[in-house]
C-alpha cells in the first residue's frame, strides 16, 4: 500500500511580520506631513497583539492608516485577510477609532467551505478537519500540489497558509 502524503491547511500569521508591519506604520505617521497636528495613531488593542486601533480625527484618516498597515504587511509577506475590517469606526470627541482584529483560526463554518471546495474538485483527496485546521491527504503529491494551487486561486475572506507537508 503506498504511504500517503499530507499537508496542513491554517488561517494564520507570523506575530513578528505583524508586529514589524504595525511599527513600521507607527514611523510612518509621525513623519508624514498630514498628519501633523492631528490625534492620528495606531496601536495594538492589546498586550497579545490580537489586534489593533487606529484613532484619527476622520475617516480620512483612518483609511489612509489602514492603507499604508496593508502595504507594509503586504511586503512583509502576511496576507492583508488578517484585517478584520467588517466593525464600524466609532466617533466621539471629534475623535474616530476603528478597531480591527486580526482573523486566526479556522471556525467551522470556514473548514466547512475549504472542505467542500477540495472534495468537489479532487474526489479521491480526503480532507480531514482537526481543531482549528484542516489535514489534506493524499497518495498522490501531484493532486496535493493542485488542491494548493486551487486554493490559492480562489478568493476566501479569510487567509490561509499550508504547513507541514510530509511525504
Amino acid at each position: 500500500m503506498a504511504k500517503d502524503s499530507s499537508f496542513d491547511i491554517v488561517s494564520d500569521y507570523e506575530i513578528a511580520k505583524v508586529t514589524n508591519a504595525v511599527e513600521s506604520t507607527q514611523r510612518e505617521i509621525n513623519t508624514r506631513y498630514d498628519f501633523k497636528g492631528t490625534k492620528a495613531g495606531l496601536e495594538f488593542t492589546d498586550g497579545n497583539k490580537t489586534g489593533v486601533t487606529i484613532t484619527g480625527d476622520n475617516r480620512f484618516h483612518l483609511d489612509s492608516i489602514v492603507d499604508m498597515l496593508r502595504k507594509k504587511l503586504a511586503s512583509s509577506e502576511v496576507s492583508q485577510k488578517i484585517l478584520d475590517t467588517s466593525k464600524e469606526p466609532t466617533e466621539n470627541n471629534m475623535q474616530m477609532k476603528w478597531e480591527l482584529p486580526f482573523i486566526k483560526g479556522l471556525d467551522q463554518e470556514k473548514a466547512k467551505k475549504v472542505t467542500k471546495l477540495i472534495r468537489d474538485n479532487y474526489p479521491k483527496v480526503k480532507p480531514q478537519v482537526q481543531g482549528e485546521e484542516i489535514r489534506v491527504s493524499s497518495p498522490k503529491r501531484d493532486e496535493l500540489q493542485a488542491v494548493m494551487q486551487l486554493l490559492r486561486e480562489t478568493n476566501f475572506d479569510f487567509p490561509l497558509d499550508f504547513t507541514n507537508y510530509r511525504q
